[in-house]
């Protein structure tokens, strides 16, 4: 795991004012789970199940599949690190800039990782690597762009022999449409990584799961440690998903806010890639993205996220999140005064 990843809140003691580094919408009213919770205190004297089959069942019932086709693990970040020691050896290609785990988690199992530049055409040099297995993210952390639903099937599908492992933990702010559970369980190949944390803004609780074929789950039900999902996130799980229609984003006004960003930043000579969701990668025409960082924290309590260890990204590049519109004014016209010093 590598040291660095957005939402490091806890280095600053309090200090966070805005948090723009998470990729998390932050204005979401949890009282009703936290009355909840207070009201279950004694799963603290209990152990959890020992699988989280209570989540799973949960969750089989809300996509109307069978729980076989469900694993509900630590985070997806489990279900990364079990997928690779499943493939452990494999040849494996990793569309970049992306989320660091997978690599990480291809390196710890001895994995051949080879690296596809996310603005290739994608078709051509997945086929050219010959991979056992692709890692995409979808709409991808950091750069917000989301592969068209009908191309990436028709990879997939060209591509049988290998196995596609999509990340959609941001699938909930996406404003294009994203592969379905449907679209998954149609087919032999494909490995959808989904995360409660980003549907209902609970990263503390580290709550992700994998939807694949019956045989897949299977094998990585074998390798997960037992009781790697604690009582209070499953407590969690449950209650959430049964108060879904309480948790509504709104992707298109996110999106919206994010547009503006970009739009104001780009005046400013700051590039901004183009996004299809919630957060956008930008790059300094001068400075560091550290310097920026705590420049930003320590005058302002505002957190971006550095982005400089992302694979084939420098020092120049950050992330930033749209939150609410008065907060992201201010970040705008904060980072406006420091390109001007």
């Amino acid at each position: 795991m590598i040291d660095g990843h957005g939402d490091d809140v806890f280095r600053y003691g309090g200090k966070v004012r805005v948090n723009f580094s998470t990729n998390i919408h932050q204005g979401v009213d949890h009282s009703g789970l936290m009355r909840h919770l207070a009201s279950c205190q004694g799963l603290l004297s209990n152990y959890p199940e020992p699988e989280p089959l209570g989540v799973e069942k949960k969750l089989s019932e809300t996509y109307g599949v069978s729980p076989d086709n469900i694993i509900v693990t630590n985070g997806a970040t489990e279900a990364i690190y079990l997928i690779a020691r499943k493939m452990q050896g494999s040849r494996s290609a990793v569309v970049v800039p992306t989320f660091r785990e997978y690599q990480d988690a291809c390196a710890m199992f001895g994995h051949e990782v080879l690296f596809i530049r996310e603005s290739t055409v994608l078709e051509g040099a997945l086929a050219a690597c010959k991979a056992d297995v692709v890692w995409l993210c979808n709409p991808n952390n950091p750069t917000g762009k989301a592969f068209v639903r009908e191309e990436l099937l028709k990879i997939i599908d060209t591509m049988r022999d290998t196995l596609f492992v999509l990340d959609q933990a941001y699938a909930d702010y996406s404003v294009v449409d994203v592969l379905t559970v449907s679209d998954v369980l149609s087919r032999k190949n494909v490995i959808m990584l989904q995360s409660l944390t980003k549907r209902f803004a609970v990263p503390g609780l580290r709550i992700g799961y994998a939807v694949a074929p019956a045989d897949i789950i299977s094998g990585l039900r074998m390798m997960r440690m037992p009781w790697s999902v604690n009582s209070f996130a499953i407590e969690s799980s449950l209650y959430l998903l049964d108060h879904m229609n309480d948790y509504y984003i709104d992707r298109y006004l996110l999106h919206k806010e994010a547009l503006g960003i970009s739009e104001a930043l780009r005046s400013h000579g700051i590039e901004c890639h183009d996004t299809y969701c919630n957060f956008i990668l930008c790059r300094l025409p001068k400075g560091k993205a550290s310097q920026l960082k705590e420049w930003l924290m320590e005058r302002f309590g505002l957190l971006i996220r550095d982005a400089s260890n992302f694979e084939t990204l420098d020092d120049s590049y950050f992330r930033v999140a749209a939150q609410d519109h008065e907060s992201n004014m201010l970040l705008i016209k904060c980072i406006e005064e420091w390109i001007s010093l």
